[in-house]
């Protein structure tokens, strides 16, 4: 994969650069959680033309890396025990676990998430919790796309998608128009769900993200530039496992 430095004052970063063969002209620049900086140009597009546009947006990469940095530091490796934070849908909930069941069982109860087992062991509420996420996913995302496929005309009927955990994603949509969806999104605020959701609907009648796409995505999500900021905040938090 071609690289290439950024500079900003006395500071430089090294990106990584991808062809994407579904944009147009536009260069896509992406600040990840991890503080990693990713550039996706169009073929035919040479290195010296992306180095001009990563440069050009300079002070918004090191915005964003300092963003991504501050949230790192707050953001701890889950152990899976009693008192721990979890989210769902944007709202935070203690984690409670309950040694001593006969059946294991996930439930949210009067603000807390209580994961009930015969042996509380970490491993088994971790894996209790993902099953529980996965399946409050699955039918949450599946409600919600049989609403705002009704509001995109060209769409006849809400599409299938699968369940893929992502490290930087929260969702994709292939050529196909194959739509995968991070279960993990399912703990960001509902008005950031719309938005992946209506970005990948939008996915099936423009398959890539030129001045179409992001008109299409304008007139059905207004706000999504800034439910996007709010998600891209959020990230290190409900991404790390």
């Amino acid at each position: 994969m071609i690289s290439g430095v950024l500079k900003y004052g006395t500071e430089q970063i090294e990106y990584s650069i991808a062809e994407n063969a579904r944009l147009v002209s536009r260069v896509r620049i992406h600040v990840n959680p991890d503080g990693g900086v990713e550039v996706e140009r169009p073929l035919g597009v040479e290195p010296d033309e992306v180095q001009r546009a990563v440069q050009k947006r300079s002070r918004w990469i090191f915005r964003n890396l300092k963003v991504a940095a501050a949230a790192s530091k707050q953001a701890l490796p889950r152990r899976y025990v009693s008192g721990e934070a979890h989210f769902y849908l944007g709202r935070r909930y203690k984690l409670i676990v309950i040694e001593g069941a006969e059946a294991s069982e996930t439930r949210l109860r009067r603000g807390r998430l209580e994961v009930c087992l015969p042996i509380a062991d970490p491993a088994a509420v971790r894996r209790r919790l993902r099953e529980w996420y996965r399946q409050r996913a699955t039918a949450y995302f599946s409600k919600k796309l049989t609403e705002l496929v009704v509001r995109i005309d060209g769409i006849a009927s809400a599409p299938s998608f699968q369940l893929l955990a992502m490290e930087k994603r929260w969702g994709s949509c292939s050529p196909a128009g194959q739509i995968v969806l991070n279960p993990s999104l399912i703990k960001a605020p509902a008005q950031c769900v719309e938005y992946v959701l209506t970005h990948e609907l939008c996915h099936l009648l423009e398959h890539n993200h030129s001045k179409r796409f992001y008109t299409l995505l304008d007139r059905h999500r207004p706000n999504w530039r800034r439910q996007k900021k709010e998600l891209d905040t959020l990230a290190e938090q409900l991404l790390i496992d």
